[in-house]
């Protein structure tokens, strides 16, 4: 079986520097909001180029934090608006009405599968706040013109950077470090894996940073004095002790990710399959390959069958969620489309390029 991604392999490839870290972590006797938090943060937010990254939980929270932080600032407000790309997965959205905002869906681009720019402008009403940019599949979606839609609205921009780390924009700016406040979740199979649940917030505003930090502490900026209704959302030593070992790994893995999907690009001639957009190099990490394809259950069964694990990102869009049932009859065509199409292609830093010539092979059979 060629697996979509074989997580003990990966940890493999650091199994000496994860092990001695997690010792550290023992040895110490302290497990939350320690040194290694400490060492972590400012090793994370000196590679994004940001003054300030504030560990937390998971991604959800790190968006919903985000957000709620904006409300206690004053800078929003319940009901407010914000503007969000229609096939994102599932948490973006979760973020938001998690903090009583508005969730606006925008249709993405067919060919990029990121949020369509062009669109943007026509939803924004009185109301809207913010726009929430999300990296889909490892893709940088940052454009100028989303820049300058922000600008000119007076939208806070915040990026959820779950899918993208170590990824570029066009200027060689690290995604997660070109809006006001980026969301990063360090869930295992995430480029920049824990081996647990795990998230971050980075931003280069100190209120937000200290809101934040706060926020996630039970709403407790000194021992036992709340000044908010906040949560306990915090990043445990053990993995951020994983996340600084894994750190000084990831261009060197993004790169390896980027050599298998070169090698997917060249490979696969079926003129049944799209495949993903070329873009300039290291505008794109691969956290995922999405490919196209019209029988794609079909082809997804034939690969499983031949032993090559794929997985669909993602099989019900968030308008047709039963949990957002008020959005259920919304008409998104694009966002329908890619999630009846999309099919993800194996693709890791431990992936062999026999293994890869294995599914390519497969793909142009059927």
């Amino acid at each position: 079986m060629i697996k979509f991604l074989d997580l003990q392999k990966v940890t493999r490839l650091h199994e000496a520097e994860i092990s001695e870290a997690m010792q550290r972590v023992v040895d110490s006797g302290r497990y939350l909001q320690g040194e290694e938090n400490r060492l972590f943060e400012k090793e994370y937010a000196a590679f994004l180029g940001q003054q300030y990254c504030v560990g937390c939980a998971n991604g959800l929270d790190a968006i919903t934090l985000i957000y709620k932080a904006y409300i206690q600032m004053g800078m929003m407000k319940p009901g407010d608006e914000v503007i969000v790309p229609a096939n994102t997965f599932i948490a973006s959205i979760l973020g938001i009405t998690r903090c009583g905002l508005t969730p606006i869906l925008v249709e993405p681009r067919q060919d990029t599968l990121e949020i369509d720019d062009s669109l943007i402008r026509q939803h924004i009403t009185p109301r809207t706040r913010s726009l929430l940019l999300v990296h889909l599949y490892g893709r940088c979606a940052y454009t100028e013109a989303i820049a300058d839609i922000c600008e000119q609205n007076n939208l806070l921009l915040v990026e959820d950077n779950a899918q993208a780390h170590g990824c570029k924009d066009r200027q060689g700016r690290r995604t997660g470090s070109l809006g006001h406040a980026a969301a990063h979740s360090f869930y295992p199979g995430k480029n920049l894996g824990a081996l647990g649940d795990a998230g971050a917030v980075t931003t280069n505003d100190s209120q937000l940073a200290d809101t934040v930090r706060a926020l996630g502490n039970y709403g407790s900026a000194s021992k036992y004095v709340f000044k908010y209704q906040g949560v306990n959302s915090r990043l445990d030593e053990v993995q951020a002790a994983m996340l600084r070992v894994k750190l000084r790994y990831l261009d060197a893995d993004n790169e390896r990710r980027c050599s298998i999907a070169r090698r997917y690009m060249e490979g696969i001639t079926s003129t049944a399959v799209t495949l993903p957009q070329a873009m300039p190099e290291g505008m794109n990490v691969f956290h995922l390959f999405p490919i196209m394809h019209e029988d794609r259950d079909g082809l997804q069964a034939f690969l499983a069958d031949n032993g090559v694990e794929t997985l669909i990102h993602y099989p019900i869009a968030p308008h047709r969620q039963e949990c957002y049932q008020q959005m259920n009859l919304m008409s998104l065509p694009v966002t329908e489309y890619i999630h009846a199409h999309e099919l993800s292609l194996p693709i890791s830093p431990v992936m062999t390029d026999e293994e890869a010539d294995t599914v390519i092979q497969l793909i142009n059979k059927y």
